[in-house]
């Protein structure tokens, strides 16, 4: 495997924030449709924690991890690892 990827990070940054668009929208209106819609609005819960993969957490670190990609590169050699500007390396 060439590419050191990270499972928080995204596609791409607009996909990213589409998902935390949605995914914050649905908890919120779970909560915020409560005395409206009792407690039919709580199924929007699950829908807002699918579309953030779980945890709102992961999806703010998986936000630096895609404005940060290709950034910042690390390697490993011989147990020694350090960052390189992955933008000046590339070819």
């Amino acid at each position: 495997m060439s590419e050191n990827r990270s499972s928080f990070a995204s596609a791409s940054l607009p996909r990213h924030l589409v998902r935390g668009v949605v995914g914050f929208g649905a908890l919120i209106a779970s909560v915020a449709l409560l005395p409206v819609l009792g407690l039919v609005s709580l199924v929007l819960a699950p829908v807002g924690l699918l579309a953030l993969r779980g945890c709102p957490t992961c999806w703010a670190i998986g936000l630096v991890e895609t404005i940060s990609m290709g950034r910042l590169r690390r390697s490993c050699v011989d147990g020694r690892c350090e960052l390189t500007d992955g933008r000046a390396t590339k070819a």
